[in-house]
């Protein structure tokens, strides 16, 4: 009976520890990165293209593995018309013309891969860099924070009817299809006058439209570019994003969970760029602010800068936040880490600091490692009530300073990289930067 008794007693020890180590940060007892993801896109060879995709898509089609697809120039998926694409099907976006795809209001796109077998989109060059080619917009008619409850994309695109760009509407269940086990590379063509393409862009869509294990990865815009809607998103991976990994605006209200973002400071944009931007608007006087605003509900998110030299690249500027916060937007982000910034979290120098705001405002159970502050306000001197109100007991967060070997399972890994927590190799005492550096 003693024998059971422990045995049992060593499962349940085993297990809790097991438990504990996944927490915080993406979650798993397996690496759920483990082959669909490619963390090296440029070593990766495609078959030359037998199909060509241009213009208006108006009758449902199915894109098939066996054949490989050029986006040529701007591709519209319109009338009401369903893309379906078979899993390991490749499609290239083409570099001179910029291929992108647009999936306009009222159709859909059925893209279900396999972790054996993803749908890739990448860049048609041999030597692929980021901005090679457009990107992925889909548009649905959920609620935007925009009077007229009607929006339309402003990246310079040319449709044949205004239709196929508009987004937005009453329908929270909109339904614009699935993305599953998708991997975009090398998107966020630069534009003029206008911003960058974004890797995936969603504007409008609804709960019903599924996006789940979903990677972006090297875009020279925004990894995922949210612009209203309501939106779920689970199990996506930004990796190494020139603009943000993920952005919220236009009043978006989100549900993020189990996601990753892994930034480089030699690759981020100069001109400001994070793993997470919520807002709720370019401008105040073009919101409806009778309508919901921006609503961020993150959990189990691990958002990390990867450095060679992270105390060096802070003192140069070359690392600043993971996460900023705009006016007017709620934001709540639980049981998860953020490793390596400046600080981790800041909100803009509009945002008042009282019991209103602070209440819109949660940080919970969350782990801060090596970052130089935690929880700032833009351009203010001292940050030391922010600090000590996320730092009490009652959000229970966890701050330390260990280095990235020591801190996730298996974050040097080129080929497959493991960025579940690792607790118990956690050396809080290694002190990578002293609190008297100067700034």
């Amino acid at each position: 009976m003693k024998k059971i008794t422990l045995t049992s007693l060593l499962f349940l020890l085993v297990f809790g520890s097991l438990f504990a180590q996944q927490e915080k940060g993406i979650t798993g007892y397996n690496n759920w990165l483990d082959s669909w993801t490619d963390f090296q896109p440029n070593k990766a060879n495609y078959e030359e293209p037998t199909q060509i995709l241009s213009g208006n898509i108006s009758e449902n089609i199915t894109l098939t593995k066996r054949n490989t697809y050029l986006l040529l120039g701007e591709v519209f998926v319109t009338d009401s018309t369903t893309l379906t694409i078979e899993p390991g099907t490749v499609i290239l976006g083409d570099f001179k013309t910029k291929g992108s795809l647009i999936i306009s209001n009222g159709s859909k796109i059925i893209a279900e891969g396999k972790p054996t077998d993803p749908i890739i989109f990448t860049s048609n060059r041999t030597d692929k860099k980021p901005g090679d080619w457009g990107g992925i917009f889909i548009l649905g008619d959920a609620p935007i924070n925009v009077f007229g409850k009607v929006a339309s994309l402003n990246y310079g695109l040319n449709p044949s009817s205004t239709e196929s760009i508009s987004y937005g509407g009453d329908n929270i269940d909109s339904n614009s299809g699935v993305l599953d086990f998708i991997r975009i590379e090398y998107a966020g063509k630069k534009t003029k006058g206008f911003e960058n393409f974004s890797g995936l862009t969603l504007a409008g869509v609804g709960l019903k439209t599924a996006i789940s294990n979903v990677m972006v990865s090297y875009c020279e815009g925004h990894s995922f570019n949210v612009l209203g809607g309501e939106v779920n998103l689970t199990k996506t991976v930004s990796f190494r994003s020139n603009k943000n990994d993920y952005n919220f605006n236009n009043g978006t209200q989100c549900h993020i969970e189990n996601a990753l973002a892994v930034r480089s400071p030699y690759i981020s944009s100069a001109d400001g760029s994070r793993c997470m931007s919520a807002t709720s608007y370019d401008l105040k006087e073009n919101a409806d602010t009778s309508k919901k605003q921006t609503f961020v509900n993150a959990e189990n998110l691990t958002l990390v800068n990867i450095s060679n030299d992270l105390k060096s690249d802070i003192k140069v500027g070359l690392v600043q936040e993971a996460i900023f916060i705009g006016p007017d937007v709620s934001f709540n982000i639980h049981k998860s880490v953020i490793s390596g910034f400046k600080p981790a979290v800041i909100f803009d120098e509009g945002i008042e600091i009282n019991s209103e705001n602070l209440e819109r405002i949660k940080i919970t159970r969350s782990y801060f490692n090596n970052c130089k502050g935690n929880i700032f306000k833009k351009y203010a001197s001292n940050n030391d009530d922010l600090e000590s109100w996320y730092g009490s007991r009652a959000f229970d967060n966890v701050y330390s300073k260990g280095p990235d070997s020591e801190t996730f399972i298996d974050s040097d890994n080129s080929r497959s990289p493991d960025f579940r927590l690792r607790i118990n190799k956690i050396i809080a005492s290694n002190d990578l930067f002293d609190d008297d550096d100067d700034e």
